[in-house]
């Protein structure tokens, strides 16, 4: 049997994401979505939360690009000179890898913001992590951890198969990337599994992620094995206000349009996909 969660991330991040997340699980296939607790729309998205309770929401840890839930004086291996975290995981693995970043600094943030949701009312169904870095040696513990303590049971497992694209055309360097992260993944499943706690089976959107347009959507549910797999996805309601603010390049309204669309709709009707968020897992 095939079941799958299509999970939104960067809910709270802003106005246009959190219209798009409210989109797809009305009207489309999204039945999962991952809050950002540092984001300036965060309010708005908890109230949407609650308006909406079949949406499973999860907890994404920030780590860059946005500013620390705590002041930067408290975590100042984790950010630069601006107060604000480092601007991506590439500068983050760097200064991690170099021994840069303090251990009780990470614990600290990456606790404040998951308090910072159970304040914030919400019923947190599964951890995952801005641009993945929930599943880095030595951070995964961490996160394990504190999953623990606050009683989350599930986590996302960002593993795509090693070959697999969906017909996106992924250069090199983006191919290599993921079958790190893929290594990565599978290190802190085997850590999951010790601390009893639950991953999906597989993972897909790593490749084509901010691209996902409706036609490799397809090609991923055509790819999907049985078990429970995630399809993560970046939905936005205005490319041209979201690219004001952020400069991913992404394609944040075909991703909306993928999981609203109707021939995604019918395909996993017709061949029986069991929409779940983690709540179900």
């Amino acid at each position: 049997m095939k079941k799958l969660i299509v999970n939104a991330d960067d809910f709270g991040l802003h106005t246009e994401v959190n219209r798009a997340v409210i989109q797809g699980y009305q009207k489309g296939c999204l039945r999962s979505t991952s809050l950002i607790t540092t984001g300036s729309a965060v309010d708005e998205a908890v109230e949407l939360a609650k308006e909406n309770p079949g949406l499973g929401i999860g907890i994404h840890l920030t780590l860059v690009a946005e500013r620390p839930m705590l002041p930067p004086e408290q975590v100042p291996t984790l950010v630069g000179d601006d107060g604000k975290f480092l601007p991506d995981h590439v500068a983050f693995i760097k200064r991690y890898v170099s021994g840069g970043i303090n251990r009780e600094e990470l614990f600290a943030e990456c606790e404040a913001q998951i308090a910072k949701a159970m304040d914030l009312g919400i019923n947190i169904t599964h951890l995952d992590s801005h641009q993945h870095l929930h599943v880095l040696p030595g951070i995964s513990k961490i996160c394990l951890k504190l999953m623990g303590k606050y009683n989350i049971s599930k986590m996302r497992y960002p593993g795509e198969a090693f070959f697999f694209t969906g017909g996106f055309p992924v250069g090199l360097g983006r191919r290599i990337a993921k079958c790190g992260l893929t290594v990565c993944a599978d290190i802190a499943k085997g850590k999951a599994k010790w601390y009893n706690k639950k991953m999906p089976d597989y993972f897909f959107g790593m490749v084509a992620g901010g691209h996902n347009e409706e036609k490799y959507f397809l090609n991923i549910l055509k790819a999907l094995p049985d078990g429970v797999s995630e399809i993560m996805i970046h939905p936005g309601a205005n490319d041209m206000e979201l690219s004001k603010c952020y400069d991913w390049q992404y394609h944040w309204q075909d991703e909306l349009n993928s999981v609203t669309s109707q021939e995604v709709m019918k395909y996993i009707t017709e061949h029986d996909i069991s929409l779940i968020s983690y709540a179900d897992l």
